[in-house]
């Protein structure tokens, strides 16, 4: 576990140790996307691991999928994660802001306009969503138009500079977890005859074109993006080419000198393997429910240069002093993931400072 705790080169950053904060939706912001008023004060608590990522952000009103998660695309906004940012600077931490599309995985009731959520092809994901009203269907998507495609990479493209504007090392693009980017990968989303739709290389263009416009917005060593290869949840099913489209996909996005890319494991250890072999910029590991025991193992087996964490984090502002010193960790309770205030989100207690000592 030692390895964890020494410093990394992430893009035009050095951080003090390889463990990062893995990004998880909260649905604490205010009705208008803004950042809650609690959000400063639970990043700055976790700004010593290595790399906090923020919870996945918006880029556009058909962006959102939940509830009251927040947006980075208004001048509100980026007052908002103005005092995000700040309060984790001060206190000497990293933050990126992930930028995501929920596309289909989305209710008009969990939105400002009520539209009819977008995504690449009219096809429902079979998945319930929780809404004000309770859990309900999600409906079948309208179709995104080729131009409307392009738009929607314009969208990422002022997100990103819009994090930049308010305090942002930089930004994740969010290509993983059943969200837009990921459903142009699956056969099951996406059953487009255009340019964004059919072969491997045509379904990896969305995404390639997004880190581009990205890229050459903020920096390539301000830009990161996270993938989920194999992961099947609310329909997303990649088919038997899957693993080819990762390889194809990262093979590309390595050409870009990016700041890192994270990996959210499915469990193919031959397809993580090679993307180590193919990734030559930063590789950050996300294994979920990964013992206290295994923490650093992908460190030392080189397959990652950083490991990324969730509830354990969530739960633990100061994760790093409890694994440093052998402490326990505390539970995270489940019940106030979402939504709420201070319990569960900003009261976790942290470890007496003789102890953390």
């Amino acid at each position: 576990m030692d390895q964890s705790f020494t410093p990394v080169r992430v893009g035009r950053y050095t951080l003090p140790n390889r463990l990062v904060m893995a990004p998880m939706t909260r649905s604490r912001a205010k009705p208008d996307g803004t950042p809650g008023e609690l959000a400063a004060e639970y990043y700055s608590q976790r700004a010593s691991i290595g790399l906090i990522v923020a919870e996945g952000t918006q880029p556009s009103d058909d962006g959102q999928g939940y509830l009251t998660t927040p947006g980075i695309y208004t001048p509100a906004h980026i007052a908002g994660w103005k005092k995000v940012t700040r309060a984790v600077h001060d206190k000497g931490g990293h933050i990126f802001i992930q930028i995501m599309h929920a596309g289909r995985m989305s209710h008009p009731d969990n939105t400002a306009h009520h539209r009819q959520p977008v995504a690449p092809s009219a096809i429902a994901p079979g998945a319930p969503m929780f809404t004000a009203g309770g859990m309900k269907d999600i409906p079948t998507p309208r179709a995104l138009a080729t131009e409307e495609v392009r738009r929607t990479v314009t969208d990422f493209r002022h997100a990103a500079r819009s994090a930049i504007e308010a305090g942002a090392d930089g930004v994740e693009i969010h290509g993983a977890n059943s969200y837009l980017i990921q459903q142009f990968f699956a056969p099951s989303a996406n059953a487009r005859s255009d340019e964004y739709g059919g072969s491997i290389a045509n379904r990896a263009r969305f995404a390639i074109e997004i880190v581009n416009a990205v890229a050459g917005e903020i920096g390539a060593d301000r830009t990161a993006i996270r993938l989920s290869p194999g992961l099947t949840m609310n329909g997303i099913d990649e088919g038997a080419e899957g693993p080819d489209l990762y390889r194809y996909l990262v093979t590309e996005l390595g050409k870009l000198d990016l700041a890192y890319l994270h990996v959210l494991h499915a469990g193919d250890e031959l397809l993580l393997r090679d993307i180590r072999s193919l990734w030559k910029q930063a590789l950050i590991v996300n294994r979920p429910g990964r013992p206290r025991d295994q923490i650093g193992a992908d460190l030392v087996s080189g397959v990652a240069d950083l490991e990324a964490y969730g509830q354990t984090v969530l739960a633990n502002p100061d994760f790093v002093e409890r694994l440093k010193t052998g402490a326990p960790l505390n539970e995270a309770d489940r019940a106030s993931f979402f939504g709420g205030a201070a319990p569960g989100y900003t009261d976790y207690p942290a470890l007496e400072a003789a102890t953390a000592a």
